[in-house]
């Protein structure tokens, strides 16, 4: 296992040039929800009424064609579900791995990058329902230790509101990791000295000027959460989300390296000094360092009813839905957010919102979304072999636009 993947790039990035390739965006919404007392703010919470059917079944033998001949030089795998009130389609391609070149397990668990942060906002905005928190005060005001004071007064942090975390507006800029991740994928980082690092270097704007797509404001999202409540972010994501869902695959390992449970390989292509490429097999990875904004293990399935009890009204009270489905207004001159409370918002062809959340790690690049009305959701997982490249994966691409084109 020798050579180093090429340095990852930001999802936002990715997102963006994606976008301008087609107005059919790739990434739909997807909600990892949680109840503080799940049961309790499902029962509090009106769902919406039922949403009949607005359009065609997924075209099966279309995605049957975006996930076909795998593996190949882009993936090894592909897991896929299609559902909502126009149907749903199943599929799966490729290979478990490389070595065995069995069939890739159509229920395997995988590294769900920053769907996770979903999962936090669902958790945080159950925490703001159940008045233990507050989107308008300060993170000052819950933390004020994580924010020494500066000599130099450009490294002064305003009050930072709690809703800029969740939105990207904090202002916050990214702390500082390994400068090579693969070589320091089965070290420990911990991710209170990345936020550290972060704090030191100052704003980078005002909160609520400007949004930039950052882990960091979620890695303090998982911070504040924990000392709101007095309990680890993974204890209160598994009370509030997982278990009420009973999302089985659904877990945070911490520093263990390994992806408990069925799983598929993830592979990463390295350039040899030849010019030749390789793949290097990089399932085991420690994340730790990702914490809140990125750590979580789950499958398609477990995703899907996340997705589909979010947008259905059952995991967040309406108010708490509609903040994160509340794209911010900033400082005029400045790109337009296309974030809401995590997710991202799109417009598809024919004038269809559709909200989501992609998220990676080497081997597996993966997405959440819907449309708003829940009448299609998307879940994939793909064991993509260059996860954290600049462009977006070509078969995750044809998914996507497959899966979402409804007419």
């Amino acid at each position: 296992m020798d050579g180093t993947p090429s340095a990852p790039q930001p999802s936002w990035s990715r997102t963006v040039q994606f976008r301008a390739r087609t107005a059919l965006a790739a990434a739909l919404v997807i909600g990892l929800t949680g109840a503080a007392t799940a049961p309790a703010l499902a029962q509090a919470h009106t769902p919406p009424a039922a949403v009949a059917s607005q359009g065609p079944e997924p075209d099966g033998k279309a995605l049957r064609a975006a996930i076909k001949g795998l593996p190949n030089a882009d993936a090894t795998a592909a897991l896929v579900r299609v559902g909502g009130t126009d149907g749903a389609w199943r599929g799966s391609s490729g290979v478990h791995d490389l070595v065995t070149e069995r069939k890739a397990d159509p229920h395997g668990r995988f590294r769900a990058g920053s769907t996770t942060k979903i999962v936090t906002a669902a958790v945080a905005l159950q925490l703001v329902a159940d008045g233990e928190l507050d989107l308008d005060k300060p993170v000052q005001h819950y933390m004020p230790e994580l924010f020494p004071k500066q000599q130099d007064p450009k490294k002064r942090f305003k009050p930072l509101p709690v809703r800029s975390l969740l939105n990207y507006t904090s202002g916050l800029q990214s702390g500082d990791g390994f400068d090579d991740e693969y070589a320091h994928r089965f070290d420990t980082l911990d991710y209170r000295k990345v936020v550290a690092s972060a704090i030191s270097k100052g704003p980078q704007h005002d909160p609520g000027d400007e949004q930039h797509y950052r882990n960091i404001g979620y890695t303090v999202l998982g911070m504040l959460i924990e000392r709101v409540t007095g309990d680890s972010y993974a204890d209160q994501a598994a009370q509030r989300i997982f278990r009420p869902l009973h999302l089985r695959d659904t877990y945070f390992p911490g520093t263990d390296l390994r992806i408990r449970g069925p799983h598929n390989r993830g592979y990463q292509s390295v350039q040899q000094p030849d010019g030749t490429t390789r793949l290097v097999d990089i399932t085991e990875w420690n994340q730790y360092d990702r914490f809140a904004a990125g750590d979580m293990i789950s499958s398609t399935a477990d995703l899907e009813v996340f997705t589909q009890a979010l947008f259905g009204g059952k995991v967040l009270p309406e108010p708490q839905l509609k903040e994160m489905l509340t794209l911010p207004e900033l400082t005029p001159g400045v790109p337009k957010a296309m974030f809401g409370a995590g997710l991202q918002r799109m417009e598809l062809d024919d004038d269809t919102v559709v909200w989501l959340k992609t998220g990676s790690r080497y081997g597996y690049q993966n997405m959440i979304a819907s449309t708003e009305s829940g009448s299609r959701t998307l879940v994939y997982s793909v064991n993509a072999t260059d996860a954290k490249g600049k462009d977006m994966n070509p078969v995750a691409e044809r998914i996507a636009l497959t899966a979402m084109k409804r007419g």
